[in-house]
């Protein structure tokens, strides 16, 4: 049943997949959730037999676990498994066996000056769900068409499987190859790597790590959990004591090389979502923003680096809404600046008379 409910999953191109006792299943479908079976269904076991003698130890110790499944020739897909009030509880994400193009995801072009470089830290961000796995692995797979590198990737689970093109990958799975995501680290830096994909960086130790590789001149990739250039910035700095805060600011700024962070919007026409997007590039004065702890002015580098693609996430908002990709509701609401978008909302919403 599981099988089926999964592909029933791809074949309508949803995200995931959520099964708890109790509940009944329902799927994420262009960004909402909607039921896909009449009844609730005994979830406990239908994943047992998904997990193996470690992962079971792991599920008994700390009540929950990560793993990848994969169903032969039509996807593969991350799977968190945890207890809950109810009984037993699972989550899959679908990730496609074809890696997608960067323009298949609709990221902005300019993305592939990230494929050219040689070293430093490249910073895709945003929330659970908002594509960053995907638009990685669309960089990679740029990459691995074009270059020789080794690429190294580091994740828990791993999510797209590359097969070698011009590039030679090892792949390394968290609670398989590795304990943690700061041992792999130290042990890539020993496998001379040309480029590191970090999954996430969760902890101090990972994020110091990959801040120091990127100084000894590996390309780093990776993600965190914020929605703006800015916010990306304070985050890494924040995460050490004020004692290290000056170094870990001087090392970001000569190592950054760019932030994406980036959002999912449901199409106005209800067909599926489109990401929207915050683009920076490092410059000089980005650096020496930095380096100054001054990341309040940040927003006044886009406007300067608009030729290059620089831009903020509620400029490519109203660029949707203005095109009627996405509605104006859907752009006020994911907007920073409410007053900008006041004009897409209807005369009764937005507070003027008809």
């Amino acid at each position: 049943m599981l099988d089926a409910l999964l592909q029933e999953l791809v074949e309508k191109a949803g995200s995931d997949l959520h099964l708890l006792d109790g509940v009944i299943p329902k799927m994420r479908i262009h960004g909402e959730l909607v039921p896909c079976w009449h009844e609730p269904i005994d979830v406990g076991s239908m994943v047992e037999p998904l997990l193996d003698g470690r992962q079971r130890t792991l599920y008994r110790e700390n009540g929950e676990v990560d793993l990848a499944y994969e169903l032969t020739g039509l996807s593969r897909f991350r799977v968190n498994v945890f207890r809950h009030h109810g009984g037993v509880g699972t989550v899959l994400r679908t990730i496609p066996n074809r890696i997608p193009s960067l323009s298949e995801l609709c990221v902005p072009v300019e993305l592939e000056r990230f494929a050219n470089l040689q070293h430093g830290l490249v910073l895709v961000t945003g929330p659970t769900g908002s594509g960053k796995s995907s638009t990685l692995a669309a960089l990679l797979d740029v990459i691995n068409s074009r270059e020789s590198r080794h690429i190294v990737t580091i994740e828990d689970p791993i999510e797209f499987v590359h097969e070698d093109k011009q590039s030679c990958f090892t792949q390394r799975e968290i609670g398989r190859d590795s304990d943690s995501f700061e041992d792999a680290l130290l042990s890539a830096a020993r496998q001379d790597p040309d480029l590191i994909l970090v999954g996430e960086m969760r902890d101090r130790e990972t994020i110091g790590l990959a801040l120091t590789l990127a100084e000894m001149g590996v390309l780093v990739f990776s993600t965190l959990h914020t929605n703006s250039a800015a916010r990306t910035i304070d985050r890494i700095v924040e995460v050490f004591g004020e004692e290290q805060q000056s170094h870990v600011r001087a090392m970001l700024s000569e190592s950054l090389q760019g932030v994406l962070s980036q959002i999912l919007c449901p199409l106005a026409d209800g067909t599926g979502r489109v990401p929207a997007t915050e683009l920076l590039f490092a410059t000089t004065a980005l650096r020496a923003i930095i380096r100054e702890g001054a990341t309040h002015k940040v927003d006044s580098l886009f406007q300067a680096g608009r030729s290059e693609g620089m831009h903020r996430l509620d400029d490519d908002l109203f660029r949707l809404a203005k095109s009627e990709t996405i509605s104006g509701e859907e752009a006020y609401r994911k907007s920073n600046d409410k007053s900008r978008f006041e004009r897409f909302l209807p005369p009764e919403e937005s507070g003027e008379t008809p």
